[in-house]
């Protein structure tokens, strides 16, 4: 999932021309939280209000945003993959490419029916690898584990790569404001709020 943030969508920035060092660090309140939660649906409105702030407009990321939980599971899609795989080596199993594709093929599309929950991606894996007959259930055993620690990366990359999928549409569609977005990753909006609220609160 790190390298899947930072090689994938680092590209991805660079093309568009955004700092994704930047936006990791500005969302770093939110990415935190989802993280001890295992959940980043929670996240969702102080998201969009961070989002608006940088110059995003309200009907895009009113748009994306939720509608990236939904479809967008990126985090839940990588587990549930890797966790097949990881599953076939620990019981000696071999598969061969088109095994490899069909499950791939599947798991993108069942990874979507995991979103809103904590830890859905396990069970949305669980109820898939019975169907595939590829290899056996008992093998989810060897997950269990470590469950907790997939379920918080998994929500952790599912709300980043929502949030930078806004910004990407955003800057795609012409309506990102760049100096907002600036101001915004520089700290400047939070100076001047913290300057306001300095002053409300004098005699």
């Amino acid at each position: 999932s790190i390298l899947f943030v930072l090689l994938g969508f680092g590209a991805i920035a660079w093309l568009f021309g955004l700092p994704l060092l930047k936006i990791i660090r500005y969302f770093k309140d939110e990415l935190l939280i989802a993280f001890t939660a295992t959940s980043g649906e929670a996240m969702i409105p102080r998201s969009i209000e961070k989002l608006q702030r940088m110059g995003c407009s309200e009907e895009t990321v009113g748009l994306v945003l939720p509608t990236g939980f939904s479809f967008n599971t990126d985090g839940t899609a990588i587990y549930m993959t890797m966790a097949v795989l990881f599953i076939a080596q620990a019981l000696d199993i071999e598969l061969s490419l088109g095994q490899q594709l069909m499950m791939l093929f599947i798991m993108l599309f069942t990874s979507k029916g995991a979103a809103g929950v904590a830890g859905a991606g396990f069970v949305a894996l669980a109820a898939t690898l019975p169907t595939l007959g590829i290899l056996p259930a008992a093998g989810l055993t060897l997950l269990l584990g470590v469950e907790r620690f997939m379920s918080e990366i998994r929500a952790v990359t599912n709300l980043f790569s929502n949030i930078f999928a806004t910004l990407v549409v955003s800057r795609w569609m012409g309506e990102l404001d760049a100096g907002r977005l600036e101001r915004a990753l520089d700290g400047s909006f939070e100076r001047e709020d913290r300057g306001s609220a300095s002053a409300a609160v004098q005699p």
